[in-house]
């Protein structure tokens, strides 16, 4: 079941992109798109039947590290070095009037 890619569709398409395509960009889109459709009709055709949905390709496993608080309520040695502390916690300039 192949659908079929019209003039207004690619018209209207292009309005959403806010794009101005010449004539032949848009006969250009056209093909395109349909085969893009096509393309995908094809793979709905399949047996997916048992396979499990993924989001890549390969095996991804996440490589960040475990969110851990490391410095807990060490505040004294936190504001040691701040410029100006006030009421513990870092005191800034004011900036907005």
């Amino acid at each position: 079941m192949k659908m079929a890619i019209t003039d207004e569709t690619i018209e209207y398409v292009a309005a959403l992109a806010k794009l101005d395509l010449t004539d032949e960009e848009k006969e250009r889109a056209k093909k395109d798109l349909g085969n893009i459709i096509g393309y995908v009709d094809t793979m709905n055709q399949l047996d997916t039947t048992g396979i499990e949905p993924m989001s890549h390709v390969f095996a991804y496993h996440n490589v960040f590290r475990e969110d851990l608080v490391t410095n807990g309520s060490d505040r004294d040695n936190i504001l040691a070095n701040a410029p100006e502390e006030k009421d513990g916690g870092f005191k800034v300039p004011r900036t907005v009037e």
